[in-house]
């Protein structure tokens, strides 16, 4: 058995070059940059220095020991997450059914609206919504005022118990557009046989959709699911146009904290364990979402 292997791959090794140049292109950019950041991550390093002293595994103890404003940072991150999970991702959901099964006009121009905000940058994203939250000008607190509702007027990015919510409501705007096209391509896929036959048998809307729509959408809703956590916890650009983590760190997320350390305060060794810290959580996060769905479809 063996010999053959190597009897086949001589007689084909001309087939591995092709191979070559993306191998190449993954060792040099994926996986030498990914060796390197896990061996500066146990030094001390401002980055520009040629002395780096070696310090172990103490990066690693003080970010999980001894640093409250990572975890912060963590936690901010976490609860933008659900925000969009819940928010962003079921009014996606709702607004994919009325147009695929409620709305027949001008379904074309609906799709294109609400895919716009994705096709924008983070950074214009975020400039937008800094207008709209402008304390003194802003058309947020312009509209609060006609309505009404003047009592509500605040610096919506400069107050601590509003500045994370809005960060997260503008995030939810910009990704609602794309989960909304997902779910309903996985709308498309359900066969209308099912939908026909269930109004035979006497089911009304919400027996079709908990019967028929919710569980063929599962594996779509997996999808979306693990790209709104992975993309949310990831979140950077958003913050730096918005906010800068401010007020204090209440909008600080593990991204903005990682640069920060790195190219703000020079600690390139203390950044670098940041960002393996935060590699391994997001790793444990995406392998504990799939194992779940994984469970789900087998039932």
């Amino acid at each position: 058995m063996k010999k053959e292997k190597i009897r086949y791959i001589r007689h084909n090794w001309n087939s591995y070059l092709f191979v070559l140049p993306a191998l190449s292109i993954y060792l040099i950019f994926g996986l030498y940059p990914f060796l390197r950041t896990f061996q500066l991550s146990f030094y001390r390093w401002d980055g520009i220095a040629p002395d780096m002293q070696f310090v172990g595994l103490k990066n690693y103890i003080d970010i999980i020991f001894n640093n409250p404003i990572w975890w912060t940072s963590v936690l901010n991150a976490s609860i933008v997450s659900i925000i969009a999970l819940t928010f962003q991702n079921g009014l996606a959901l709702l607004l994919a059914i009325l147009l695929y099964r409620g709305i027949t006009n001008g379904r074309t121009i609906y799709r294109v609206i609400f895919f716009m905000p994705p096709m924008l940058s983070l950074i214009v994203v975020g400039y937008i919504w800094l207008w709209i939250y402008d304390g003194n000008y802003g058309i947020l607190n312009h509209i609060l005022r006609i309505i009404g509702l003047g009592n509500h007027v605040r610096a919506w990015l400069s107050e601590a118990n509003s500045s994370l919510i809005s960060v997260a409501v503008a995030h939810c705007w910009r990704g609602f557009g794309f989960a909304f096209i997902l779910f309903l391509a996985g709308l498309q896929t359900i066969p209308e046989d099912l939908y026909e036959a269930a109004k035979v048998d006497g089911a009304g809307t919400w027996n079709q959709f908990r019967y028929i729509t919710l569980p063929l959408l599962v594996p779509v809703a997996t999808i979306v699911s693990v790209l709104t956590i992975l993309g949310t916890m990831q979140i950077f650009d958003l913050i730096m146009a918005m906010t800068q983590g401010g007020p204090g760190f209440h909008t600080e997320v593990p991204i903005t904290r990682i640069y920060k350390e790195a190219f703000s305060y020079y600690h390139f060794g203390y950044g670098t364990a940041m960002a393996i810290v935060f590699g391994g959580l997001l790793l444990i996060l995406s392998i504990f979402q799939m194992e779940c769905s994984r469970r789900r479809l087998r039932r």
